[in-house]
């Protein structure tokens, strides 16, 4: 009898095990979400805010399983949030959302204030997939997002918790700021270039018989040069004008006549005196009449403007050719005029 009692005993704990062997042969262990972040538009409490959530799932999603995430209670979800503002994302490719799933797409809804849930549809994810939920303004497959989550009333860090029927869990810590922003301030000093290349310019003996232009040597060149160049630039949001004062070629009570204020060609025998620019660089400009091929000296203007910006401008190089002609019964003499440039900024 002893020996039967031992057999029987041994047959119902060989059972008993098999019957607790079923039920935990059937458990599985959740797995811990890897590579998990937050990246959040502003850090500031009590500010609305996008999120930006990532994590490899090392489990996966089957179709109709739940992917939970779930704020802290001092975060605030606006009831009117949907799967409008919300993107979801399968290693990188845009999965299709609505409120409810069916086939291959996925429910987004705000579960509560603090909650957002995520339902598959019959598209499985992968084990080892990357998980990408956009929530905001930073939504922008389907829809793009219009409303966002309001961040925490109080400063430190914040946990957020993954869960959910795909069986993997793992949190997110994200830091809130009482400010987030820096002010940082510079200051820009105001700026006018202006300087003249050659200040002493002339004729020398100026000739009835052919135009005379003004060199630096100085003596009369045969053929338009280049007598001296200005150079004007500007910081200032208006840009810069400059003008010309002075007169005309003159000694003692004799002079030679001004060109005037239309833009005017050679004439040899003629008295003339007068100047065109060119412009290169920058944004400035040569004014009329001295911007033509001819020649120009308009005194009942003084100060005439003879060149302008109407922004800010680097450095424009204005090129000044002097010509002068004479007749036959121009008084002999030693002529000579100062003239003044004046660059102003207009700022």
């Amino acid at each position: 009898m002893k020996k039967i009692n031992t057999i029987t005993s041994l047959v119902l704990v060989i059972a008993m095990i098999m019957m607790l062997a079923g039920p935990f042969a059937a458990i599985t262990h959740a797995a811990a979400i890897t590579s998990a972040s937050d990246t959040l538009s502003s850090q500031k409490v009590s500010t609305l805010a996008n999120h930006d959530i990532q994590f490899t799932t090392p489990t996966g999603v089957a179709s109709g399983q739940t992917a939970i995430i779930t704020l802290p209670a001092d975060f605030s979800i606006g009831v009117a949030m949907d799967f409008t503002d919300m993107d979801v994302l399968d290693d990188a490719v845009n999965v299709t959302l609505a409120a409810a799933p069916a086939g291959a797409t996925w429910g987004a809804v705000r579960t509560s204030a603090t909650v957002i849930t995520l339902t598959n549809g019959t598209t499985a994810v992968a084990a080892g997939s990357v998980l990408r939920i956009k929530i905001g303004t930073n939504a922008t497959n389907q829809t793009t997002g219009v409303r966002q989550i309001t961040n925490t009333t109080t400063n430190g860090s914040k946990v957020i918790a993954i869960s959910g029927t795909f069986g993997d869990t793992g949190n997110i810590t994200v830091t809130i700021l009482t400010d987030d922003q820096v002010a940082v301030t510079a200051t820009v000093d105001q700026s006018l270039t202006f300087s003249i290349n050659d200040v002493a310019v002339g004729f020398g003996s100026l000739s009835t018989s052919t135009a005379c232009f003004a060199s630096p040597a100085p003596a009369c060149s045969g053929t338009e040069i280049e007598a001296h160049t200005l150079i004007v630039g500007t910081n200032a949001s208006n840009g810069y004008t400059m003008t010309m004062n002075g007169g005309t070629l003159t000694a003692g009570a004799y002079t030679i006549t001004a060109i005037g204020a239309v833009n005017t060609a050679s004439s040899i025998g003629t008295e003339q005196f007068g100047l065109r620019m060119t412009a290169t660089g920058g944004s400035g400009t040569v004014s009329a009449p001295y911007a033509a091929a001819g020649y120009a000296f308009d005194t009942a203007a003084f100060p005439d403007q003879v060149a302008s910006a109407t922004g800010a401008s680097t450095n424009t190089t204005y090129s000044v050719r002097y010509i002068s002609n004479i007749s036959s019964a121009t008084e002999a003499g030693s002529y000579s005029v100062t003239l003044t440039y004046v660059a102003t900024a207009n700022f």
